[in-house]
């Protein structure tokens, strides 16, 4: 886990202050650079707790776990970027437990990132933890480096993986892709 400077972090808020010219000292933002330097240790330092809790099943439908909202920091102008997020897999002998889906997504999410190398991460993850082949992540995003900067306008980017089953069978990636999309 990355840890961060915390002491620096209050500098580099108080000079960022300085730099747009604002006086960090005035009583309005006098706390601003404690609370910048809070933020990104909160950020950088997640603790997604314990990941790999999977259970022992019969399963054999598709899982789809969909809606999962998370925020990130693109990493080329580091300016927030959300993203909802859906994951599907096949079980193939061993469920994850619900709740670590969220924390996955959470924790790929707590670094500087791109949304392309995100879902990657957490097809991964998800691939380790249930040692199914047959994953499926979708996500769909919103950049603020695009809306409030550049060409300033909204637009939603959506990336994906599909890998095994969601690859070669047109049919159960239609069917993971539909039932991401209703949520």
């Amino acid at each position: 886990m990355t840890t961060v400077d915390f002491e620096r972090l209050q500098v580099i808020g108080r000079d960022l202050l300085v730099a747009i010219g604002e006086d960090p000292d005035e009583p309005r933002i006098r706390d601003t650079p404690l609370r910048f330097a809070k933020w990104w240790r909160e950020f950088i330092e997640y603790d997604p707790g314990k990941l790999d809790t999977a259970f022992q099943s019969e399963a054999d439908q598709m899982v789809v776990v969909s809606g999962m909202k998370i925020w990130s920091l693109c990493e080329h102008h580091l300016l927030p970027f959300w993203a909802e997020v859906s994951i599907g897999y096949l079980p193939h002998g061993k469920v994850l437990g619900l709740s670590k889906f969220g924390r996955i997504v959470q924790h790929c999410a707590s670094r500087l990132q791109i949304q392309e190398r995100m879902v990657e991460e957490i097809a991964g993850m998800v691939h380790d933890l249930t040692g199914s082949s047959d994953v499926a992540v979708l996500a769909q995003g919103e950049h603020l480096c695009m809306i409030m900067r550049g060409i300033k306008t909204p637009s939603l980017m959506t990336s994906s993986v599909m890998d095994g089953i969601f690859r070669s069978k047109a049919e159960v990636r239609a069917e993971f892709l539909n039932i991401a999309r209703r949520s």
